[in-house]
């Protein structure tokens, strides 16, 4: 049996502070009536869909945030995006930020917020949920950053995993996983959907198109050149296709890059945005082609040598090397 999906990157242009949901879910069920019309089976929205990126916005106390947040899902709010899912028969990514009622890791059941996508099947029923595990930025006010970023204020470190589930994509079924944003940057998260045969990793970020750091000067063609070599590269090494789909435009006046990707599992772009609003970029998807890296080069059964990789799994920050000697 042949097995080929349709996939569609479903770009949006700026959320604006202002905006309401219902804006915003007008703007998503738009677009997945046009990906249903352009044949596609599954819909990645960018992280945080259905807000502005309000990490960039300082508030003192957290619960004054909430409302950028969803407490469940579907919420009479989302609940349009749900019913065009279950009628257009769609897969969708939807990113979003998280309350959680639940245990911490003490055992003491607490409101919880996190950075969060999820994977929604034609049924409307959610198969797959995953909390960002790498988050940037900083947890106060930063008097040296231009524009703050404080996803570590405002979300706690995931704690599912890096999940992969095996689900039916139009009548194929595909084993899927989701990474968010800044996870894009680090091997390791590639490697954990790697490992469970990971075909198509569903990716959503809100990547300032200018470095607002103050430390040291980046080039801002490399911003969005880092961003899809990482896809790339990730895509490459774990024989799978990548869909990275971002948030784009002036968003209350800062600016957010565009150019989201789908890339196959030789590491090549297939398909490109090449606008800074919403867009739909779609692209079919041959799952065939996750067989060649699998079974050759990235034969992980074949080819990993744990031993030699214990420093992963056991340091965090960097450390010098030993000074070389010469001999005496």
């Amino acid at each position: 049996m042949k097995r080929v999906i349709t996939v569609a990157a479903a770009q949006l242009g700026p959320i604006q502070k202002a905006e309401g949901r219902d804006v915003v879910v007008a703007r998503l069920v738009r677009l997945l009536e046009q990906a249903h019309h352009r044949g596609a089976q599954v819909v990645v929205f960018p992280e945080l869909a259905l807000t502005t990126f309000f990490p960039r916005w300082y508030v003192e106390d957290l619960d004054e945030a909430d409302a950028w947040f969803e407490p469940s899902l579907p919420s009479p709010a989302t609940q349009p995006v749900f019913d065009a899912i279950r009628r257009l028969g769609l897969t969708c990514y939807l990113g979003y930020g998280e309350i959680a009622h639940e245990a911490d890791e003490t055992g003491v059941v607490r409101k919880r917020r996190f950075n969060t996508a999820v994977v929604i099947a034609p049924s409307g029923e959610i198969v797959l949920k995953y909390r960002k595990v790498h988050l940037p930025g900083h947890k106060e006010f930063s008097t040296v950053r231009k524009v703050q970023h404080l996803e570590k204020r405002y979300f706690e470190v995931g704690n599912l995993g890096f999940p992969v589930v095996r689900a039916p994509v139009g009548g194929v079924d595909v084993n899927l996983g989701t990474l968010i944003c800044n996870d894009r940057r680090w091997p390791e998260a590639w490697r954990e959907l790697g490992l469970q045969q990971v075909e198509l990793v569903m990716l959503g970020y809100n990547t300032p198109a200018v470095n607002q750091e103050n430390r040291g000067f980046e080039a801002n063609h490399l911003r969005n050149f880092h961003s899809q070599l990482s896809i790339q590269a990730g895509c490459y090494q774990n024989a799978t296709f990548g869909v990275g789909v971002a948030k784009a435009g002036n968003e209350d006046g800062f600016e957010l890059m565009g150019h989201s990707v789908i890339v196959n599992p030789q590491g090549e772009i297939m398909a490109m945005a090449t606008s800074c609003a919403d867009e739909l970029v779609v692209a079919d998807c041959d799952l065939a082609m996750c067989e060649l890296g699998r079974t050759t080069i990235f034969n992980f059964a074949q080819h990993r040598r744990l031993e030699a990789y214990a420093r992963i799994a056991t340091q965090t920050g960097s450390t010098e090397p030993p000074v070389w000697q010469p001999a005496r």
